[in-house]
């Protein structure tokens, strides 16, 4: 079974996240909205295929990592996260929430084995 297929997205604490969004927008370009960048490319082994990858700062305070006390989170994309978080599950793994679905895909959260809270995407 292929697990991750790629990062979806790469999530940091930051002290002022509109700040910091401005001083990447300035200095380095990135097209930032309210949630920071998205950064739209294709698949190289099928073109058609469209796929999207996360920039965003969050607030130093956020309890979305929880219960990781890390500074950053990645987001992996991943095929069928069903049968992954299965697999997940019988190794042992920490999964954190349920699985929840959005029009943008589906999500749930693990914790690695230092601690790091990791979210799985399948969009």
């Amino acid at each position: 079974m292929k697990k991750v297929t790629g990062i979806g997205g790469v999530f940091f604490k930051c002290k002022g996240p509109t700040k910091m969004k401005e001083w990447y927008k300035t200095h380095l370009g990135l097209d930032t909205n309210e949630y920071g960048a998205n950064f739209e490319w294709r698949e190289a082994s099928d073109p058609t295929k469209e796929g999207s990858t996360a920039w965003s700062p969050f607030a130093e305070n956020t309890k979305y990592f929880e219960p990781s006390t890390k500074e950053f989170m990645i987001n992996y994309r991943v095929n069928n996260l069903e049968a992954l978080v299965e697999e997940l599950k019988k190794e042992g793994v920490t999964i954190v929430d349920k699985i929840e679905t959005y029009d943008y895909g589906k999500f749930v959260h693990i914790i690695d084995m230092e601690g790091n809270k990791v979210e799985l995407w399948e969009p």
